[in-house]
């Protein structure tokens, strides 16, 4: 919908359109022809005014990478076509604290539909990707793991990345080939030796995350790096929901399905070191940058603890389900190449 004062206005869109957009935000409600009464700045941005409850897109719309916001109808606000000149990526706006510039000028935005853009990860190319491992309780016990006093920290590549919609690639060396579903939290102000009382006040927003990891390359060392970082082996999207939309992450609850069935289901409150500590923790050692990405850690039930093993497979489905955020979904393909 779009609103301008008190203004009320019908948008049609497609039903393929929203179909799509229900099924990447269950229980949603997006309806065709609605009527919707608002203030300025609620509706095309899905949230109030300037900047705040927005769900932000990277994307690609033919040959050109953009940005932009989720509008409630379904549609994207293709807002890098205005401000690309300004801000050339999402991690510009976040370095700038330009949301509330995003927020008001996705009102006079191009308006794009959904199935005409290929969803990137929301931050293309973060300036870090943090990954915690062994963050729950569950998958500690089931990884044979021993309780430890700071967090387990290792780095990803943004090659190893690829948004909702696009494949997963499986590598060709190996079949132990895993899903981990994850909360991702974005940083967008910077800051060195943040406090945990401080820490929320940092962040930018929320994703979700699939640490895809090949296992076997995982433990040919005590260094997780070779194993987490195969090209395209993990995912990130769809979007980035802004973090006044949630105010509270560990009430979040996290689901990873693998061809329909549920592998993972827990609470975010169940982390060993949740997202305050998290932040405190990495700010001490490095000064966290907008754009950082922080992968909170997966919960119990991963294929290499089940009996049998249960290893992702070429067109398997796997999702990634967080409550208030979304479903980032993708196929797994097998790599190609000489």
């Amino acid at each position: 919908m779009t609103a301008v004062g008190h203004a009320v206005i019908r948008v049609d869109v497609s039903e393929i359109q929203i179909e799509r957009a229900r099924e990447l935000v269950p229980g949603a409600q997006f309806t065709r022809g609605d009527l919707a009464e608002d203030r300025l700045g609620v509706g095309r941005s899905g949230g109030s005014c300037y900047g705040r409850g927005m769900r932000l897109v990277s994307f690609r719309h033919g040959s050109r990478g953009s940005y932009g916001s989720m509008n409630d109808d379904g549609s994207v606000a293709d807002v890098g076509a205005v401000l690309g000149g300004r801000h050339a990526d999402l991690r510009s706006v976040l370095a700038a604290g330009a949301l509330e510039e995003l927020a008001a000028a996705s009102l006079r935005a191009p308006v794009l539909e959904f199935d005409s853009v290929d969803l990137l990860p929301p931050i293309p190319e973060p300036p870090r990707i943090f990954c915690i491992g062994i963050n729950y309780t569950a998958h500690r016990e089931e990884t044979g793991r021993v309780a430890v006093a700071h967090p387990t920290v290792f780095v990803r590549f943004a090659s190893s990345l690829v948004g909702s919609g696009s494949p997963l690639e499986r590598p060709r060396v190996s079949e132990a080939f895993d899903y981990e579903g994850e909360l991702a939290v974005v940083i967008g102000r910077a800051g060195r030796h943040i406090g945990a009382g401080d820490a929320l006040a940092h962040v930018a927003g929320y994703s979700c995350f699939n640490d895809g990891s090949v296992r076997d390359w995982q433990r040919h060392t005590s260094q997780f790096t070779p194993g987490k970082n195969f090209d395209r082996s993990g995912s990130f999207g769809p979007w980035i929901v802004t973090e006044d939309e949630i105010p509270d992450p560990s009430a979040l609850a996290l689901t990873t399905r693998l061809s329909g069935e549920v592998m993972q289901h827990s609470s975010v409150d169940r982390l060993i070191f949740d997202i305050p500590a998290l932040i405190a923790y990495l700010s001490t050692f490095t000064e966290l940058q907008p754009g950082d990405v922080i992968a909170t850690g997966t919960p119990g039930g991963v294929g290499m603890a089940r009996e049998p093993q249960r290893w992702m497979q070429v067109d398997e489905v796997v999702e990634v389900e967080i409550t208030n955020i979304g479903v980032l979904r993708n196929v797994v393909s097998q790599e190609v190449g000489p």
